[in-house]
């Protein structure tokens, strides 16, 4: 008997169980690659063209001409732009976006000390969201036409046509001024500040690991507000989209050959339906998160949220460019590492992809 002819059929079955994920993971990795060089390209011009001279922002408007040609020569501006695009790109790649004209830091520093404010808020709101969008657009799919389907399209028209500023300044006034049944704004009370020790710099999960409910409690307060209003506006996405992925996969054979073998409407539509929808709402959702972290500027300024939205409209208003690229960045890799994981995700929702790639 030939041994090695028996061992052949298992080995290839394992090189092929092994290959698939790893091409998936390579396709996914050259992607980024390629998305990320677009991205500091994109990035790139837009500090070459926006009508702000950082030369001017660090030196004045004072200054002699030769600071002003000494300090230019510094940051490389009179170096030919394929260069500059080098230097920049390296500069990237090792995190280094320059120091900040406003706080005299490197603007990195700004950005990891701004940001988990923002991801906090934008978490909530995700959340908030999801859990009701999604029920909401299985409820106005299987009720199409009908009148919980126009409430529903109804509300979320109005999540897609109210500024979100406005919304702000009505919540504030109702909920905080006239009710008080929220904080106001900020992020916290002054006289809880400095007491917990920053560890994942979400303060409500911070100050649940250091066992201060007071603190707890009076950040829940402050965050409620403006993670409802933009939960309200990812709802209002997410339920649009998930009512119309449902209708779509409410018309398929499967879903009448369910109902057919006596299978229960709620389990054809949350179970089998709703479960393959769930492929498209991956990008959705993931879409959603990149666009609450990019969309919290005005939410932040209505609020005083000092997250990475405040901080792009102070660095803009002060021609802090170092500054505003860097946050334009970190928005532009935060979308791809989104991406990336819903392309990972995908395998694990629905076993075609898994058999096709």
């Amino acid at each position: 008997m030939n041994v090695a002819a028996l061992a052949t059929p298992s080995a290839h079955g394992w090189v092929r169980q092994i290959a698939g994920p790893v091409h998936r993971v390579l396709k996914v990795l050259f992607s980024v690659l390629l998305t990320f060089l677009g991205l500091t390209c994109v990035t790139f011009v837009i500090g070459r063209v926006i009508p702000i001279d950082p030369v001017l922002a660090i030196v004045g408007d004072k200054a002699p001409p030769d600071v002003y040609a000494r300090v230019r020569a510094e940051i490389g501006l009179d170096l030919p732009l394929p260069v500059q695009y080098w230097r920049y790109l390296m500069k990237v790649l090792h995190g280094d976006f320059g120091n900040s004209v406003i706080t005299s830091q490197p603007v990195l520093a700004d950005l990891l000390h701004v940001f988990p404010a923002t991801l906090e808020l934008s978490l909530l709101a995700l959340i908030i969201g999801v859990i009701f969008g999604v029920p909401i657009g299985v409820i106005a799919a299987t009720h199409r036409g009908r009148w919980q389907d126009q409430v529903i399209r109804f509300g979320s028209l109005l999540g897609y046509s109210m500024p979100v500023f406005w919304l702000g300044l009505v919540g504030l006034l109702a909920f905080y001024a006239k009710l008080g049944w929220v904080e106001g704004p900020g992020r916290l009370d002054v006289g809880f500040d400095d007491i917990v020790p920053t560890v994942t710099g979400l303060i409500v999960v911070d100050s649940l690991i250091a066992g201060e409910h007071d603190v707890f409690v009076n950040a829940l307060s402050h965050l409620v507000l403006p993670a409802s209003i933009l939960g309200y506006l990812s709802l209002a996405y997410v339920a649009r989209m998930t009512r119309s992925f449902m209708l779509s996969q409410l018309r398929q054979e499967y879903v009448l050959a369910a109902l057919a073998k006596g299978l229960s409407p709620f389990r054809v539509v949350w179970v089998h339906a709703l479960g393959n929808a769930w492929v498209q709402l991956i990008t959705v959702i993931a879409l959603t998160f990149g666009s609450l972290l990019e969309g919290a500027v005005l939410t932040e300024t209505v609020f005083a949220w000092p997250g990475l939205g405040l901080y792009m409209k102070n660095s803009l208003f002060n021609a802090d460019l170092n500054a505003v690229l860097g946050g334009t960045m970190l928005v532009g890799v935060v979308y791809i590492g989104l991406n990336m994981l819903s392309d990972l995700l995908y395998p694990l929702v629905d076993p075609r992809a898994r058999e096709s790639s």
